[in-house]
């Protein structure tokens, strides 16, 4: 059986895979999930795709983003987003930072997403927007500094999700498989807003029908069925993480001494 850091690195790679698959990260962004034995620890990956990401991949980081993994592995520049969102808000337990292209349009204009449909209500009764420029002025457009991390921590506040200037948008929840189904569904949702709004005016849920509609599809039953559904693509299309393994530097070590070992001369009594 597992134990609860395996399971924790598998779901997250897992997770990673599963929002990527479904169109919502590309080559980049990145998914985090608070450490299981130690609050004050969270994981992500190293600095890879991640449509790519293995139970291996997975890095351990303090909440001030000091990384505490030995090894080579470089680490996403952006790792502080994660860290700050942990350090203030103790009910978070997985964030998602995305560039979803159904969501950057509103963080290009600043008009406001809302909900179009039951599902889509996930993303929470007032939706924050973030803008770099106000504190930092120019920057290259990725956060890299505890002071912007922070910043944008106190923008999203207590809420589900941000939406950053030209940038993206962070998203989190208090677990992986409520991350993971608001990430998906608030990008559904906003492609759905963009095509609505091409055929004339749109109507969104009202405040009450909002509420009422976040509150239903966030039990247990309806996410699990989602992550259920999300799972079996990607087991259809062979994109399951696999268990288990070394860090590949490691397990290449090994594969080498085992070779090294096999083409050695062998000693002893002469034929």
């Amino acid at each position: 059986m597992p134990n609860a850091f395996d399971e924790a690195t598998y779901m997250l790679a897992l997770a990673n895979r599963m929002v990527a698959y479904e169109g919502v990260l590309d080559g980049f962004g990145h998914i985090s999930v608070r450490h299981p034995g130690n609050p004050d620890r969270y994981l992500l990956a190293r600095s890879r795709s991640p449509e790519l990401i293995e139970p291996s991949d997975i890095l351990e980081f303090t909440l001030d983003s000091e990384l505490l993994t030995k090894g080579d592995l470089l680490p996403y520049g952006e790792c502080v987003i994660h860290g700050e969102i942990y350090k203030a808000r103790p009910d978070v337990n997985a964030v998602c930072h995305h560039h979803s292209v159904a969501i950057l349009p509103f963080c290009i204009t600043g008009m406001a997403l809302q909900p179009m449909f039951g599902l889509g209500a996930v993303m929470g009764a007032k939706m924050p927007f973030w803008d770099s420029r106000d504190e930092f002025g120019d920057t290259p457009m990725v956060l890299t500094t505890g002071e912007q991390g922070a910043s944008l921590a106190r923008a999203l506040g207590p809420h589900s999700m941000v939406l950053m200037r030209r940038h993206g948008a962070t998203v989190v929840g208090n677990g992986i498989q409520e991350t993971v189904f608001r990430s998906i569904h608030t990008h559904r949702n906003a492609e759905l807003q963009l095509r609505s709004a091409a055929l004339g005016q749109i109507s969104p849920l009202s405040e009450g029908e909002a509420a009422m509609a976040c509150a239903y599809s966030l039990r247990e039953r309806p996410m699990g069925r989602a992550w259920e559904y999300w799972t079996t693509r990607l087991t259809k299309a062979g994109e399951l993480p696999p268990r288990g393994g070394k860090r590949k530097g490691a397990a290449n070590k090994t594969a080498a001494k085992g070779r090294a070992k096999k083409s050695a001369p062998k000693r002893g009594r002469k034929r």
